[in-house]
């Protein structure tokens, strides 16, 4: 058996009912490789400055480096891809209007790293949400070649139907074993984790991750890009980030000084210096009605 591996040319649809099936799936040379260049070329400094690993979890012999919106502008058109971002989009639907951007990081697997415990990605949430909600869908996209030999990750395909207190045993796993510039689109229910790095280079992947716009994030997104540096990015990435209403009523600030003659439940988009592209609801400014909101636009505009 091996995973299923789809051409860039597949649909998302494609790829999250394969997901819902399997757990898992690889879209091919999904980069273009100058693309993924960018990506590596930015990334790199970053890479070497990166700690290893405090644990066995972790990984000792493993490099995690986030904050990749800020750090690496050449990583958004990943975390943007339309195929992927459509399939994530088409996967979480049954759970939530809309979703957010979980995590940004890379995992570099140095020479002499040891297979990462199988585990899966929705304990992060712990226990307490129920088998039947999917949280997550999840990526590690090709920086490097992913191979048997320096580590390409391990999934247990079809784990993600089995019960969450039924564990995997190593030999019941494949290795996603793929070229550089391609994808791995897992559950967050699906069993996985790294394997080991018995080659003489690094195995690097790019771990983006998106998830119910009503869970927490994994990765604090208002503190590693805060609104500083989130405003002079495309609107439709720093929504995907959390810098909007995630429904009715989540996501609401108050400005700490008050702002005269303005509601005090602000859209986040106001803290960019930037109009909210829609209002989902009347909650984003309290009970007002049509004529109050239109005025509220207006009147916030114009101090913008």
């Amino acid at each position: 058996m091996s995973l299923k591996t789809f051409d860039p040319d597949t649909t998302a649809s494609t790829i999250a009912e394969t997901l819902k099936h399997d757990g898992a799936c690889i879209v091919r040379d999904a980069l273009p490789l100058e693309q993924l260049d960018r990506i590596n070329a930015g990334i790199a400094g970053w890479i070497e400055k990166s700690q290893t690993g405090g644990d066995e979890f972790t990984g000792r012999r493993t490099k995690r480096t986030g904050a990749l919106i800020a750090r690496v502008p050449a990583t958004h058109d990943a975390i943007m891809h339309p195929l992927v971002l459509d399939a994530a989009r088409n996967f979480l639907a049954p759970y939530s209007a809309a979703i957010q951007l979980h995590l940004t990081q890379t995992i570099a697997i140095l020479p002499g790293q040891t297979a990462q415990v199988l585990h899966r990605d929705r304990l992060a949430w712990g226990t307490y949400m129920p088998a039947t909600i999917e949280p997550q869908f999840n990526t590690i996209w090709a920086l490097t070649d992913f191979t048997e030999e320096n580590g390409a990750t391990h999934v247990v395909p079809g784990s993600n139907q089995w019960p969450m207190d039924r564990d995997a045993a190593p030999d019941q796993s494949l290795q996603a074993k793929m070229s550089r510039g391609s994808v791995l689109c897992y559950s967050g229910s699906v069993i996985h984790g790294g394997g080991a790095n018995r080659s003489q280079a690094p195995r690097v992947g790019m771990n983006i991750t998106y998830a119910l716009a009503w869970l927490r994030q994994e990765e604090n997104q208002y503190l590693s890009c805060p609104p500083h540096i989130a405003k002079g990015l495309p609107p439709a990435l720093t929504d995907l980030m959390g810098y909007t209403m995630g429904s009715y009523a989540l996501g609401y600030y108050a400005s700490p000084e008050m702002i005269d003659g303005l509601p005090d439940t602000l859209p986040p988009e106001v803290a960019l210096g930037r109009m909210p592209t829609s209002i989902p609801g009347n909650a984003l400014i309290g009970e007002a009605d049509d004529t109050e909101t239109a005025a509220f636009l207006t009147e916030l505009a114009t101090l913008k």
